[in-house]
């Protein structure tokens, strides 16, 4: 039996993706009251330019005062668009002291003070649900928080930043430079004005760190998660790892350590083998590749970003938190009952594929394989050509045995060090065997 009276729904934010949750609401109504068991009713949107013209929403909902609005105390559900740390995080507790659940998909305030704002959700029987914040419209944390609540996952390794994969995707199906696939990628609108957050892997890393704090049970924050972009990679990069066949990818990977005690969480560019279902992912699509013990593999993929791919995940929320609301039985909370330690990134056990200019003369291939054996790095390959343009130069390509990462950087800084090394021409960790 449905209930008549509505569940009221305030909105802070009305960009790109608030306006597609308003939208949603209006235009599939009647649909999600049937799912819920009651009508939901949108009760006011807060935003910072009230003149702005919204199609479809009544003007008389538009307000300039958040936090007057999350404290009416009849909101049952607030929805959380606006992103940032403040005034998101204040906002996000008033609602929960004034009554209401919320709904975010703010992965930077999330990957910061996710353990605080669980903790304020569960003093006050509230929810804090938040799946638009890890991938858009990709079903990861309810998954990994319910359907694999029984399991244990041991690795979730994942492209978790659209911006990043189209430029790399460029760079590798058309041969063209950093610079030339960001100005494209930009005029496409899938990098901002200011594309600081993606290509640097900001926005990734606060996407592992979530990841890795439901995977493990465990609190990780943004601080924990080592963190490299993509703005040194460049097109002789990415000729390298097609001879080797690779693709280049930005990677979000979080791990259980073997024995089990810790776990790691980065995001770095790697080569991975085009036999692997994470590099046939194209554009600005995200994928994400879980390893459990009982479920096996499990790949996720869809896209990332995008106003009415996370309004999806919103709305997705939404029903859920309602479901919740109307049962006055909250759903599930923060799961960090492991406190496992987050490894450096130096613990951590990769390999390295490393182009080097030599000097094209006898000897070079012993120095640089001492230099290996010396940091304790075992060496899978070696490539080396001559050039032909009188240099007296030569390109030596050497890919790693699995390392710790710190052997391996000190391998690099080694290298550097020899008389017959000219320079280092890329470096890169490969993943994905």
């Amino acid at each position: 039996m449905m209930r008549t009276r509505p569940l009221k729904v305030a909105l802070l934010g009305c960009g790109v993706v608030g306006s597609e949750v308003a939208r949603i609401m209006t235009t599939h109504a009647d649909d999600l009251a049937a799912r819920i068991g009651a009508p939901v009713e949108l009760a006011g949107v807060a935003v910072r330019r009230p003149s702005k013209v919204r199609e479809g929403i009544d003007p008389a909902l538009i307000t300039t005062d958040a936090t007057a609005l999350v404290k009416r105390g009849d909101i049952d559900v607030v929805i959380e668009v606006i992103g940032g740390i403040e005034p998101a995080r204040t906002l996000i507790r008033t609602a929960f002291e004034h009554g209401a659940s919320v709904v975010s998909a703010n992965k930077a305030l999330l990957a910061e003070d996710g353990a605080a704002l669980h903790a304020d959700a569960e003093q006050y029987g509230r929810d804090l649900y938040y799946e638009a914040a890890v991938a858009g419209a990709i079903p990861l944390v309810r998954p990994l928080r319910e359907s694999l609540a029984g399991d244990k996952v041991n690795r979730v390794l994942g492209i978790v930043n659209g911006t990043t994969n189209f430029i790399l995707d460029k760079m590798d199906t058309s041969g063209a430079g950093y610079s030339e696939a960001l100005d494209e990628a930009t005029a496409l609108g899938y990098a901002e004005a200011d594309p600081t957050a993606d290509v640097e892997g900001f926005d990734a890393a606060a996407k592992a760190a979530i990841l890795a704090g439901i995977a493990f049970h465990t609190r990780v924050k943004i601080g924990d998660v080592h963190r490299e972009g993509i703005t040194e990679v460049t097109a002789a990069d990415i000729a390298s790892a097609r001879r080797m066949g690779c693709t280049v990818k930005l990677l979000a990977i979080c791990e259980r350590a073997a024995d089990g005690r810790s776990v790691t969480a980065r995001v770095h560019p790697a080569m991975i083998p085009l036999s692997h279902p994470l590099a046939s992912v194209r554009e600005a699509y995200n994928a994400v590749f879980i390893e459990a013990d009982a479920a096996g593999q499990l790949m996720f993929y869809g896209p990332g970003a995008g106003g009415a791919p996370t309004a999806s995940a919103v709305l997705g929320d939404l029903v859920a938190v309602c479901r919740n609301k109307l049962n006055a039985a909250p759903g599930p909370g923060e799961s960090a009952y492991t406190r496992l330690p987050v490894s450096p990134m130096g613990d951590v056990v990769t390999r390295y594929h490393i182009s080097l200019d030599v000097a094209d003369k006898p000897g070079v291939l012993a120095q640089v394989a001492t230099v290996f054996a010396e940091q304790g790095v075992s060496i899978d390959t070696v490539r080396q050509k001559g050039r032909q343009d009188g240099s007296g130069e030569a390109s030596l390509v050497v890919v790693t045995h699995r390392a710790p990462d710190a052997a391996l950087s000190g391998t690099v800084e080694a290298l550097r060090k020899l008389d017959t090394v000219r320079g280092v021409a890329s470096i890169m960790r490969v993943e994905g065997e």
